[in-house]
């Protein structure tokens, strides 16, 4: 067997044995030379001097320090950085993309789970589903045999709002139901959004018309309060706003008022701050269903993260085309 080339990990060390459980752990030991028990939390830890001058391949996560040319300059056989997690932006200085390292993020595997928390409730919120259980669980009785009026997902229009990873691939899980789906983005052409099945509308018209909002747009300056009061104003009376994309897409006092008003609902798993403060009306507004930032993987989701990275291992190193590479032009305007 030829000489496996030397991969280091670059994160907190309790997410390793969760992102690489043992079968996972093995498939990347196959591709490459790596101690599980050599983690670096550290890249200045004299420990970790002689591995990360040796090492080709740092395998990041969520912990893992910020690679810079201090790092590059400690690390002259890095070739390339695999990223056990989403966003590489805040971890990758320009030094790594000056010196041509290859980077590859598992950001397409952790938007499944994040598109099958929106799909979800999507459908819950379609069917008024928390109001009704808390009207249920308050009067103890509902009248049997009649229809309830003003619920259910035929024909129901959902407006996706950023054709992201997530953005994309909740469209894809939203096509076997009879929903409307249509799409916001200003860097989607009309070929683009034809190619996925939807309609492009501008962001207000898709407020106007959408029965269900879901965010999928990145954090940028540029996206700061994308739904503001203006834009929540637009939305009609009863509709429901998703966000799982990043709090500060929302201006949460605008978003307060209304539904104090009664006239939207919210379903949040992001807010601004995060964690909210403990006396945020959030918590006690019966028309808002927050939940703690869990869209995202979680548990035994965790390990398709690894798995994800391993992959990408077995490419590079037998030459193909990677299949999570990062393109250093498209960051800016991306998580």
């Amino acid at each position: 067997m030829p000489d496996r080339p030397l991969a280091l990990f670059a994160m907190t060390p309790e997410n390793v044995p969760q992102i690489f459980p043992p079968e996972v752990l093995a498939r990347l030991r196959d591709a490459v030379e790596i101690d599980p028990t050599l983690v670096v939390e550290d890249f200045t830890d004299p420990r970790v001097r002689d591995a990360l001058a040796e090492a080709e391949i740092l395998i990041t996560g969520w912990g893992c320090p910020r690679i810079d040319e201090t790092v590059l300059d400690a690390a002259p056989k890095l070739r390339a950085v695999l990223h056990a997690a989403g966003s590489v932006k805040g971890l990758t200085a320009p030094a790594v993309w000056e010196r041509g390292l290859v980077v590859s993020s598992a950001a397409g595997a952790n938007a499944l789970p994040v598109a099958e928390y929106t799909l979800a409730m999507i459908l819950l919120a379609g069917k008024d589903l928390f109001a009704h259980r808390d009207r249920f669980r308050a009067q103890r009785a509902f009248p049997y045999g009649e229809i309830v009026q003003g619920v259910g997902n035929f024909g129901r229009r959902v407006g996706v709002v950023g054709a992201s990873r997530i953005g994309r691939r909740l469209i894809e899980l939203l096509r076997p139901f009879d929903l409307r789906v249509s799409l916001a983005d200003p860097y989607v052409t009309e070929a683009e959004a034809a190619a996925l099945g939807v309609p492009l509308l501008p962001l207000d018209d898709l407020l106007r018309t959408s029965d269900i909002v879901t965010v999928h747009a990145p954090q940028t300056p540029e996206t700061h309060h994308l739904i503001g009061r203006r834009e929540l104003a637009l939305m009609p009376t009863g509709s429901v706003l998703i966000n799982t994309a990043r709090g500060a897409l929302l201006d949460h006092d605008a978003l307060i008022d209304e539904l104090r008003a009664d006239r939207l609902g919210a379903i949040l798993d992001v807010t601004d701050p995060e964690p909210l403060p403990a006396d945020s009306p959030l918590f006690d507004l019966p028309n808002a269903f927050i939940t703690p930032h869990l869209a995202g993987s979680q548990g035994n989701e965790v390990a398709r993260l690894g798995l994800t990275v391993a992959e990408e291992a077995e490419r590079l190193l037998s030459g193909r085309e990677l299949a999570h590479g990062i393109d250093q032009t498209a960051l800016e305007r991306t998580a």
